[in-house]
């Protein structure tokens, strides 16, 4: 099996379940399933159900065939009693099961877990679910559709236009003289019939043209679209699998080859032209075959003595108006990112280069403008190539809101605001899980149960919103629900249990009370269940947010519900920053946490009383750190009105930083700290390191870090 047909396979099959997902869930809210939506849920599961077949993974595809019958039986008899609910949840468990299985298979292993009892529930809840619509459970649903069929031919409508299929003969314009009879051209028609009741004879005649492939030279079939066309099925079954090919293999050969046919009933098989059988073989001729569904097919009149080709009729260039978007791997993006960085890096080489350093180069100077101008369009271009909304990612929450609901007998609805919201694919596939746990924690800890939210004078009905929006460089989302809130009491309580308080609690604001949900261990449930109480989600929300460059917020009125903000950069790859000298070294500092620099004037820096260096910045209390104090560098200003102070607002903090000076602000290419650095300087603090024009490395600081481990 071809590794790059079972990566599309996974990706087509995974795209399908997504949808199937969503369907699913749009459809019970709405109480019950629309035509559209059966037809699409009914289209999905036919071809995972052919596609799974063709790669062989059976437990896959006939769970999917058990789910497509359910809605073949909707489609063609339109029960009056649909249960929403409980076939929202048959089509998940399947919809889990798949993906299960498509998660080993792109981790390279082979899907193994039997569908066995999905597909024994499935059957028994269709045959329950025609009784109950008074329908014999042993129905034979396809053979209902072919009477309606018949019923519909009864009356007589214009005959269709017939079909023409062009089998283009070999490019031999040599006489066939010259020609060995292995050389000879033959054209054949065949019509394959399986056995009855094999079912999926569409697969199965995907797979005759499969391995026929690479035996003929040319070959059409009838059905034209065996997978995708939903009435191919029964057009095989009732008139058989026609293939018409052009091949240099003899009759016997042909013969011996379709026999191997899986569930093959019979056969017919007749040549239809040769080369060998002509005094000539004109060059650009073609054999036409009119092959019509319920006809034998009609041989084109020629030329005395001739038995076979005719001039074949212009064939129109296909069009490529519709060919707008491919799909594209994902680490070939990386590659291309990860090149374009490469090439930021390089053009700050060149034009910081300090051989050129004071020299007046006019020419150079207009070419590294437009140099500049072409690297920051590439730049835009691939960025605009990784972006993805956020809508796949939230509307996984819907499962997630609809199964804790289910099991913790409480309502809720979750209400999705700027979806459409994109970031960085990095940022998109990481943020799914912090949001999981939060929208989790949303629904077991924040909305009430139905009778107390009545009490209270709410709507039974509790509500999640899940909001996302641009601000400059950043997507901000919002998780908000309109529960109890957070009980400020039980946290305190818990977390003098765990230890984690590190200041008076009078001096404690609500904001950071709040703030100990995020603490590790920390969970105010005394019973640990399914969904919460190790004090490990909260936690993961936090270190893979700042894993991100990210910061998380919680807020609450007691009564009316929290509100948790992530503010996350739209892309981690190439990043601006404010360069700065410190001694003989230099940090960057990401430009969206840089709030002004400036001299300080004498007096203006001075220490509290625990002996802390502050300085008062517009009405506000700020502390100061000396860098290269933190960090042990030699050779640094001392004075700070020597120097130069950076205001770096990291979340609802601010802190000063003091360097020798500014370099300026340039594109910066995050790359990891190396190991030989990392044993030499401290890197508490330190998110990663860039290249300079002049070939030296620069820190990059974590502002947020910096500030938890100085001041907290």
């Amino acid at each position: 099996m071809a590794e790059p047909m079972v990566e599309v396979f996974i990706f087509e099959t995974k795209q399908f379940l997504e949808q199937l997902e969503q369907i699913a869930l749009g459809s019970e809210e709405q109480g019950g399933f629309s035509v559209d939506d059966v037809n699409e849920i009914f289209r999905a599961m036919h071809t995972i159900k052919g596609s799974a077949a063709m790669m062989m993974f059976d437990q896959v595809s006939t769970l999917a065939h058990s789910v497509e019958d359910i809605f073949f039986y909707i489609r063609e008899l339109k029960p009056a009693k649909v249960d929403a609910t409980a076939i929202t949840d048959i089509v998940l468990n399947a919809v889990d099961f798949m993906r299960i299985e498509m998660d080993k298979l792109e981790a390279g292993g082979t899907p193994d877990m039997s569908s066995e009892e999905l597909r024994n529930y499935t059957k028994d809840f269709l045959r329950n679910f025609k009784v109950e619509n008074g329908h014999d459970p042993d129905i034979d649903l396809r053979k209902v559709k072919n009477a309606k069929k018949s019923e519909d031919q009864a009356t007589p409508e214009p005959e269709p236009p017939k079909k023409q299929y062009y089998i283009g003969a070999a490019k031999q314009p040599a006489p066939v003289q010259e020609a060995q009879s292995d050389d000879a051209v033959h054209v054949y028609e065949a019509t394959i019939f399986f056995q009855q009741g094999c079912e999926m004879e569409e697969v199965r005649a995907f797979g005759v043209v499969n391995n026929l492939k690479e035996k003929v030279i040319e070959l059409h079939h009838l059905p034209e679209k065996i997978l995708e066309d939903e009435s191919a099925t029964d057009t095989i079954r009732d008139l058989g699998f026609r293939l018409f090919f052009t091949s240099k293999l003899n009759m016997d050969d042909i013969k011996a080859e379709l026999d191997q046919t899986i569930f093959l009933d019979h056969m017919e098989l007749k040549e239809l032209a040769s080369t060998a059988e002509c005094e000539y073989w004109p060059s650009q001729e073609t054999i036409a075959i009119t092959a019509l569904e319920n006809s034998e097919p009609i041989k084109p009149d020629l030329p005395a003595g001739v038995a076979g080709p005719v001039r074949q009729k212009p064939q129109p260039k296909p069009s490529t108006e519709g060919a707008q978007m491919i799909t594209v791997r994902v680490d070939k993006l990386d590659k291309l990112m990860d090149l374009v960085g490469e090439m930021v890096i390089a053009e700050a080489m060149v034009t910081q280069n300090p051989d050129i350093a004071g020299l007046e180069l006019d020419n150079f100077a207009k070419a590294a403008r437009q140099l500049h101008k072409i690297n920051g369009e590439l730049q835009d271009s691939v960025m605009a190539l990784r972006m993805v909304p956020l809508e796949g990612t939230f509307k996984k929450m819907n499962r997630i809101v609809r199964d804790m609901t289910k099991k913790l007998g409480k309502k809720a609805r979750l209400v999705l605001v700027g979806e459409s919201t994109e970031v960085d694919k990095n940022i998109n596939e990481h943020i799914s899980d912090p949001l999981m746990h939060i929208v989790r924690n949303s629904v077991d800890h924040g909305i009430e149960m139905p009778e107390v939210r009545a009490e209270a004078g709410k709507d039974e009905t509790g509500t999640i919103i899940l909001s996302a929006e641009n601000a400059g460089g950043e997507v901000v989302l919002k998780i908000k629900d309109d529960g109890g809130g957070l009980n400020k009491e039980k946290i305190l309580d818990r977390a003098r249990k765990n230890g984690i308080i590190n200041k008076p609690e009078s001096e404690l604001t609500d904001q950071e009370i709040y703030s100990f949900i995020f603490a590790p261990g920390f969970s105010t449930k005394e019973k640990v269940t399914e969904f919460s109480g190790r004090g490990v989600g909260m936690d993961v929300v936090v270190s893979n947010i700042k894993s991100l460059g990210g910061k998380v917020l919680v807020d609450s009125e007691p009564g009316m519900g929290s509100t948790t903000t992530i503010k996350i950069p739209l892309t981690l790859a190439i990043i601006e920053g404010m360069s700065v000298a410190v001694g003989d070294a230099t940090f960057t500092v990401p430009i969206n946490y840089v709030s002004r620099s400036f001299r300080p004037a004498e007096g203006e820096i001075f220490r509290d009383p625990d002996g802390s260096e502050m300085i008062m910045v517009q009405g506000n209390c700020c502390p100061v750190v000396r860098l290269y104090d933190v960090y042990s560098v030699p050779g640094a200003i001392t004075d700070p009105t020597d120097g130069i102070l950076m205001l770096l607002e990291a979340g609802d903090t601010c802190f000063g930083v003091m360097a020798d000076k500014l370099l300026g602000v340039q594109e910066i290419v995050v790359k990891p700290v190396p190991k030989y650095i990392s044993r030499r300087v401290k890197t508490t603090g330190i998110s990663g390191c860039t290249l300079l024009g002049d070939g030296s490395i620069s820190l990059i600081l974590d502002p947020q870090q910096v500030h938890n481990n100085i001041f907290d």
